[in-house]
């Protein structure tokens, strides 16, 4: 699908609200334009028109088909690693949601705890009421606040709770989210106007009578000659205009913001977020609801891409019999063009060949019958490298440290004795003594370091740290990826070697100041670096110690951060898998790994012998009397 996003014109089409709006106040809704299967979007506005009712709205809308089979549903999954009575999901922003797991459509959803918006992807975070994902309660009703549960079963039936307290049986039930109060019942506005709480952007999520439809709605604000806002009673009176019978009240302001994936994998936010518009930035919010959902059925359907390292695996169907080409390259200007198969069929294979390993690529399909040309949209993929991730400990993970000057000393040896250091302390481990308060984008604050009482009130010029690991295997070919928040400087070692330096002279000692800084100065962007595994020969299985000594730039510099994350990359095991496919008499055999060849015999325990040209994929053969069998040789 290729998103195509244009302003609001008077052209759209008039109603009057009856029960939600007073009848002087216009609404202008669009219609309700497919945009997924199942899945339509819908803008509208109103013209203010004075009274109770003066405030200027644009609204995106959209309306889910709950009865689609292809429809299914996500919220915010429990964080890797969760300890009952722990924070219990990692913030995201809702179009790292929706590229994280690949969605089609997500949209911000339950109230959450957070001092600041704009942090690091994966801060710990608690959400406020009921809310499960895929079957797994994430945050279970303890109270009667943010109790208006919107829940659906595993078939997406859904049932609305305005307030559950006391909880209700959560059995069967396999996706949840919560607001803070219903809005709409039983088709009825709920909200009397003198009470109808501020103006300001919202989300608010509704249901048909019929429970067929889900409807997910955002109003901007506070965006004067934009858009105002809405307090409750306009909330939920466009609730009613949309066609919801029953409706909540979710999160707004700041985080209120709708997202979709393009063909090309690429988030497309819907909305006008007052928080992208003040910073620029999406807020990292802590509770997420999304779409999985089908492209649009067209002539050109069921496109897929299969990368190996240097080939890509191209298939779709059409719904005529038409030929087979593909467009492709490194931005949506493509470049290349692949040779043409002129036979007519329904199953198309194309294989890509000469790419580039760990490369992101964009392609579309073309296929003409007649004379008519049929072209997809564009589409995209990411050839592989190879390896799988493994995370060793993350960016809370803890440290001893101290700011003695420990340069005579072995610190860094796995023997060195480490207990009259402090903590252990939970990354991030910082210190920040500004006049106007510390960064609130510097994420997640958890351990905070000494002054230097000799500097006052300047931290220390230099922090020395120290964690331990456990490795249990060495795999060849693997590596050690590190990704962390570090202000200024930093070196780092590993049971004694040193492995890194980050912005440090070729020497240092605990006076020795940094060469540079992240960002712009402060710890709000990632520094990540690896190392292969094979260069690491102070690597042990079993406990390992990782060191770093963290420099500043200036003595008068008056912050120090430090937090770092490790994963194990590591190679896999590369297998094929032969796909068949039968066009009338034309049967395809393709396979989506690169380094195969393709072998025939007459006899599955015959004389297997290669097939002559097909180093890559695919090979088309005409069925004959004769049996064949088909395998692959590395």
């Amino acid at each position: 699908m290729q998103i195509s996003l244009r302003p609001i014109r008077a052209s759209l089409a008039l109603a009057l609200l009856a029960g939600g709006f007073p009848v002087h106040a216009t609404t202008i809704v669009g219609p309700w334009t497919p945009i997924f299967k199942g899945v339509a979007h819908c803008v509208g506005t109103n013209i203010p028109s004075g009274g109770d009712f003066p405030n200027l709205h644009v609204v995106h809308a959209l309306r889910v088909d709950l009865g689609d089979p292809d429809l299914r549903l996500l919220t915010t999954p429990r964080i890797s690693g969760y300890v009952a009575g722990s924070r219990e999901i990692g913030g995201l922003t809702v179009s790292d949601f929706l590229k994280t797991h690949h969605l089609q459509a997500a949209i911000n959803a339950n109230f959450f705890d957070t001092t600041t918006y704009y942090l690091p992807p994966g801060t710990p975070m608690n959400v406020y009421g009921l809310a499960i994902s895929e079957g797994v309660v994430v945050s279970a009703q303890d109270g009667p606040a943010h109790a208006a549960a919107i829940m659906f079963d595993a078939t997406n039936r859904a049932t609305v709770i305005p307030t559950n307290w006391p909880a209700a049986n959560v059995t069967g039930t396999f996706t949840a989210v919560a607001g803070n109060y219903p809005l709409v019942l039983a088709g009825k506005n709920i909200v009397p106007r003198a009470t109808a709480r501020e103006t300001n952007p919202r989300t608010v999520f509704g249901l048909s009578e019929d429970r067929h439809f889900l409807y997910l709605v955002t109003i901007d604000g506070r965006q004067p000659g934009y858009s105002d806002g809405a307090n409750d009673y306009e909330s939920a009176g466009w609730l009613l205009l949309l066609g919801a019978h029953d409706g909540v009240n979710m999160d707004g302001g700041g985080s209120t913001t709708l997202v979709i994936e393009d063909s090309t994998g690429v988030p497309v936010r819907l909305n006008q977020s007052s928080a992208v518009a003040d910073s620029g930035r999406e807020r990292t919010v802590g509770s997420h609801f999304g779409l999985f959902a089908k492209p649009l059925p067209g002539f050109i359907n069921d496109v897929d891409a299969r990368p190996d390292d240097t080939t890509a695996t191209i298939t779709w169907t059409t719904i005529e019999p038409s030929t087979t080409q593909v467009e492709y390259g490194l931005t949506t200007d493509f470049g290349n063009r692949t040779d043409l198969q002129p036979a007519s069929v329904t199953n198309h294979v194309v294989q890509l060949t000469g790419l580039t390993p760990d490369t992101g690529y964009y392609f579309r399909a073309i296929s003409v019958l007649g004379t008519q040309q049929y072209v997809s949209a564009n589409f995209s993929f990411l050839t592989t490298n190879y390896v799988t991730t493994n995370q060793v400990f993350g960016i809370t993970n803890s440290w001893r440290y101290t700011a003695t000057n420990v340069g005579a000393l072995d610190w860094t040896s796995p023997g060195f004795n480490d207990s009259t250091w402090s903590g252990p302390g939970a990354g991030l481990l910082w210190v920040d003594v500004r006049p106007t308060g510390p960064n609130p984008s510097v994420e997640p604050k958890n351990t905070e370091l000494p002054l230097d009482p000799t500097n006052s009130p300047y931290p220390y010029v230099t922090y020395y740290f120290r964690t331990h690991f456990v490795l249990t295997n060495a795999v060849p070919g693997s590596s050690l990826a590190f990704s962390g928040y570090i202000d200024d400087g930093a070196v780092f070692y590993l049971n004694g070697a040193e492995i890194f330096r980050l912005r440090m002279p070729a020497s240092a000692d605990g006076q020795t100041l940094a060469t540079g800084f992240p960002c712009n100065g402060d710890a709000t962007c990632l520094d990540e670096f690896t190392v292969p595994t094979g260069a690491l020969n102070s690597l042990a299985i079993g406990d390992n110690v990782l060191a770093a000594e963290v420099h500043n730039y200036n003595p008068g510099s008056a912050d120090i951060t430090f937090g770092v994350s490790v994963n194990r990359i590591e190679p896999i095991v590369r297998t094929a898998k032969l796909d068949v496919r039968y066009t009338g008499k034309t049967i395809t055999l393709s396979w989506d790994t690169s380094g195969f060849v393709l072998q025939s015999a007459s006899e599955p325990d015959g004389s297997w012998t290669d097939i002559e040209g097909t180093v890559g994929s695919p090979f088309t053969v005409e069925p004959s009397h004769e049996s064949r069998f088909y395998r692959l040789r590395k």
